[in-house]
């Protein structure tokens, strides 16, 4: 249990990383230094991200595993991307204020991400 808080307090900390190395998500409201308010919808939509990579992701990486090993794994930005996509989609049906614009900008935020998430993962074990 421990574990997977540590998880989403890690992943939350990529997010809100990313978001505020790049103007490519953006999240109305936030200014230099998250509040209480901003704090809250990080971990949500961590949880939310977590929820998409964890329940849709492996049925898409199944679905293009051709794509997947012509491109010699680098397809996997690309699902990367629309899995972000997808949670900034749930987040704004969900109310809260994560937002992705484009697929550009999902594309840039998801290697962010990942580098961030692989970084904080090695520094915390």
């Amino acid at each position: 249990m421990m574990a997977l808080v540590i998880r989403l307090a890690l992943n939350a900390l990529a997010l809100w990383i990313a978001a505020h190395l790049t103007n490519v998500i953006i999240p109305p409201g936030w200014g230099t230094i998250a509040g209480a308010d901003d704090l809250m919808g990080v971990v949500l939509a961590a949880l939310l991200l977590g929820a998409v990579n964890a329940l849709i992701r492996p049925l898409v990486m199944l679905l293009t595993f051709l794509l997947q090993l012509l491109t010699l794994g680098l397809f996997t930005l690309v699902v990367n991307a629309l899995m972000l996509m997808l949670t900034s989609w749930l987040a704004e049906m969900l109310g809260l204020t994560f937002r992705v614009q484009g697929f550009g900008a999902a594309l840039v935020a998801a290697v962010l991400i990942s580098l961030v998430s692989m970084v904080l993962t090695r520094v915390v074990r």
